[in-house]
């Protein structure tokens, strides 16, 4: 595994990466001015058709008006009758108005704004011809009007009304076509743009699509790389797993052997030893009781100490390794253990011990009894609990083991945590002989409960089953020797009796070559 400690720069896309993204929007940028453009044009032909359409409605109504006038006020030389005389009014008032409006419509066309002046010029000519008329009917009557008529040329005035407005109209046609041929010719230009920025659009899309398909495969194969680099590091963490517990069960055996042997060697030699040195006491404190009490007083609180020594002797020995359970059995010993648990914690301890628990051989027995031993010892520093019951029964081939109180209860998560080597500890016990042991909380999520089951092979003609012989042997039990330094010997007839001889030998330690010095 390499590591780096340059510092990494900011991540950034690939260079035809950001390329691509220029184009995108370039092309959009493009087909957004195309649309503009043509939008604009569209406003543009639909405004020249818009105002080709009002400026012929303009000429229509203004060739209406005249015609209304020229033929009504016929009428009205005929009849005499002023409501022939209406649309002369009309067409007097609208008439400038109508031009006035042309003049907007036509204000970008030069041609058509000198047409526009020639033909308000004819029609306020033929309406002051009309209105001369009207005033010669007045005065001379219909006589006069019929030799005006003969000598007036007012057909031809109309004609050249007529005339001037089909011009005009057909100007502004010609330029309503101009500008629908240049509006084709835009579209048509818009459509071939259209068509290359669709080409273009649809390149662009290819590119993407090879380089999201590209990303992917390599996204594929990273995620099957880094899958396979998770199984391979599974792998690795679960033969790491294994061997760091096989390790572990191999400390607990090579701990339980060791306090074993150290038990037994301080039962054994400081035992003896210890033995040795009080009857050397004693004899020595009855020689001297007599002649020098003083010096025997010294000896008697030099035996004291000794049988204080002797105590914590015991008290080591059973705490490496309970003298019960190899001398009495499972059964006793967590008897024996759980009462004390109880006078020095002041915790109500009920141990409930089935019958036929005392099969199990000396390496299950332990087990069992440090795993009590530190349930109990959890209880007594967190649990805060005022009852605790020990249940050890015969389950099948295996001993069940269940340990409850009524303290706080422990979460799921602290019971997960590395730094629990206790529970650890208590489970790799469990495992090392093929058990099982889980924490929960207690009924009704009350307190804390501790189930272990341990398979066991019971014994077979007083014989241990195979593997459950102690590495290290069982501790002997305490001999009478022990036994007489626990309690001072009362003095009879004011001393105390001498005890006999004991001859001990004395303990040389082995030189480099083993051989004794």
């Amino acid at each position: 595994m390499y590591f780096t400690t340059e510092p990494e720069g900011e991540p950034r896309l690939p260079f035809y990466t950001t390329v691509l993204c220029l184009v995108c929007v370039l092309i959009l940028v493009v087909n957004g001015a195309s649309l503009f453009h043509n939008l604009a044009s569209l406003n543009g032909a639909n405004a020249v058709q818009g105002k080709t359409v009002s400026v012929s409605d303009k000429l229509q109504k203004l060739n209406v008006l005249v015609m209304d006038a020229e033929s009504n006020l016929r009428g009205y030389f005929l009849s005499g009758s002023d409501v022939y005389l209406g649309p002369m009014r009309t067409a007097t008032a609208e008439v400038e108005p109508q031009f006035r409006e042309l003049e907007l419509l036509l204000a970008d066309s030069p041609s058509q704004q000198k047409n526009l002046a020639q033909l308000r010029t004819l029609v306020w000519r033929k309406l002051d011809v009309l209105n001369q008329t009207i005033g010669v009917y007045r005065e001379g009557g219909l006589a006069d009007i019929a030799r005006i008529a003969a000598t007036d040329d007012s057909k031809a005035d109309m004609d050249e009304i007529r005339l001037l407005m089909v011009i005009m109209a057909k100007e502004q046609n010609e330029s309503m076509a101009a500008h629908r041929a240049a509006f084709y010719a835009e579209y048509q230009n818009a459509v071939i743009l259209g068509i290359g920025i669709n080409a273009a659009a649809i390149l662009v899309i290819l590119l993407f699509y090879r380089l999201i398909r590209s990303s992917f495969a390599s996204r594929i194969v990273a995620q099957r790389a880094l899958q396979h680099a998770n199984e391979n590091l599974e792998s690795m963490v679960a033969l790491r797993t294994d061997q760091l517990s096989v390790l572990s069960r191999h400390l607990i055996r090579l701990s339980e052997e060791e306090k074993s042997r150290l038990a037994r060697e301080l039962h054994d030699e400081m035992g003896a030893n210890l033995t040795a040195i009080s009857i050397d006491i004693n004899g020595a404190a009855d020689e001297l009781r007599r002649e020098h009490a003083h010096i025997a007083q010294r000896l008697d609180r030099a035996r004291m100490t000794l049988i204080t020594t002797v105590e914590l002797k015991r008290r080591i020995v059973e705490n490496l390794r309970p003298s019960l359970l190899d001398n009495l059995g499972l059964a006793a010993a967590l008897q024996s253990y759980c009462e004390e648990f109880a006078t020095v914690t002041g915790v109500d301890c009920e141990a409930m011990i089935e019958d036929g628990v005392d099969v199990a051989g000396p390496m299950h027995a332990i087990a069992v009894f440090r795993i009590v031993q530190e349930a109990l010892n959890n209880v007594a520093k967190y649990a805060g609990a005022r009852h605790v019951i020990v249940h050890l029964s015969r389950d099948g081939d295996g001993l069940a083991l269940e340990v409850s109180d009524d303290g706080i209860g422990i979460d799921t998560d602290q019971a997960a945590k590395p730094k629990s080597h206790g529970l650890l500890g208590m489970r790799e016990r469990a495992l090392l002989l093929g058990g099982t042991l889980t924490v929960s909380r207690g009924v009704n999520d009350v307190g804390t409960s501790v189930e272990a089951w341990i398979p066991i092979e019971p014994k077979k003609n007083g014989a241990e089953a195979p593997g459950d012989a102690s590495p290290g042997g069982a501790v002997p039990q305490l001999t009478m020797a022990d036994a007489s330094l626990s309690e001072p010997r009362p003095p009879a007839g004011g001393h105390t009796p001498s005890s006999p001889p004991c001859n001990t030998p004395r303990h040389i330690p082995p030189g480099l070559d083993g051989q004794l010095r």
